[in-house]
């Protein structure tokens, strides 16, 4: 027997629910799938939970367009439904002579985003700030915060439920085709399914391109590989002396050894980089012997011993270690040729903060 229903997004992360919000909120019969036992296990609660400012984005890129739209959308968002967070503000450091050029690359890339409140903070103010700092110079975003990025999920899936959208638990997407009038996806775990729908979002998060390749009709050529870059983090064991985020210049592959807050106060340091072969979360404590010298270089009083192993995350890539970055692609019909598909491929960092940007737009795609 096969059922059926009019829009499918696959993926119960932060931009999955968020779609399924803004499709059931425009009118669309919306079912989620999530082959985990809840949502957002994965990348989505496996982050910095921070707000980004949209300071560190290519100009004209979508990550840099989704980032300050939605931003502003996610802090209206989040005061209108009581989602907690904090706009704590952020200073990216300079620490020696050599990362003085990339500290100006990175205002002068964030103004091009339309970034209008950065603020340089010269040595001796930025000690002022944070009296535990050391840096040559800095730029202070205040528009960067943090959030509780369970709490954001919870809001968006009851709003999609209250508007009239469906979750289905364990319930993996095994496979599937593209029909004439749609796609017919087998679904499996403990009530496994044929299901016909005429609109389907991959939102899979680090499983998006696998996914694809999957289902039957989906052009190869357009579904890019995927790579697996894990970042851990590690946790202060004190009380935080810092009242702000610190972030050092960027690295290749992720935003460098940073320092972010809890809504508790507590601090945490990363994530690092490393590039891994498949989806493995294990946090090795050695790993913790380069964090010291890191974080060190913006905050020398760190004492040997008060990083404790805390969590690991991957980044969904679908640029290598040796590529460019890449930017997110948001692929509809006009890229693969087939109505009522939209695939979501390399969704990373800024994604939490993209999400209602990203909703926005893949329903305007659908539209």
């Amino acid at each position: 027997m096969t059922e059926s229903v009019e829009c499918v997004v696959i993926g119960a992360g932060v931009v999955g629910l968020a779609v399924a919000r803004a499709l059931v909120r425009a009118g669309h019969d919306v079912l989620i799938l999530e082959s985990a036992r809840q949502i957002g296990t994965e990348t989505s609660s496996r982050n910095s939970e921070v707000i980004h400012a949209g300071l560190h984005y290519p100009n004209g890129s979508l990550k840099a367009r989704f980032c300050v739209g939605g931003r502003d959308l996610l802090y209206q968002y989040c005061a209108e439904h009581g989602v907690p967070h904090k706009r704590l503000g952020k200073l990216t450091v300079a620490c020696d002579e050599r990362e003085l050029a990339a500290l100006e690359t990175i205002w002068r890339k964030a103004e091009g985003n339309g970034v209008d409140d950065l603020e340089w903070v010269e040595e001796r103010e930025a000690r002022a700030m944070e009296p535990e700092l050391r840096c040559l110079r800095a730029f202070h975003s205040p528009s960067t915060g943090i959030i509780d990025s369970h709490a954001l999920m919870l809001a968006y899936l009851g709003d999609a439920e209250a508007a009239g959208a469906s979750l289905a638990f364990r319930a993996p997407v095994m496979g599937g085709r593209v029909t004439e009038h749609g796609f017919i996806l087998d679904v499996g775990g403990d009530e496994a399914m044929a299901l016909e729908c005429r609109g389907l979002i991959n939102s899979a998060g680090l499983y998006a391109p696998s996914l694809a390749r999957t289902i039957a009709g989906i052009p190869p050529a357009t579904i890019p590989k995927d790579y697996f870059c894990r970042g851990v983090y590690f946790t202060f064991s004190g009380r935080s002396p810092f009242r702000r985020l610190v972030y050092p210049v960027p690295e290749h592959a992720g935003l460098g050894v940073h320092l972010t807050l809890d809504l508790a106060g507590q601090a945490k340091f990363g994530p690092d980089t490393e590039w891994i072969d498949g989806v493995d979360y294990t946090v090795d404590p050695r790993r913790g012997d380069k964090f010291y010298a890191a974080i060190r270089s913006y905050w020398p009083g760190l004492k040997d011993g008060a990083l404790q192993p805390g969590y690991a995350g991957i980044r969904p890539k679908i640029s290598g270690p040796t590529e460019p970055a890449a930017d997110f692609v948001v692929q509809g019909q006009a890229a693969h040729g087939i109505p009522g598909l939209v695939n979501l491929y390399g969704i990373e960092s800024p994604g939490l903060t993209a999400s209602l940007a990203i909703a926005d737009h893949v329903a305007g795609i659908l539209r």
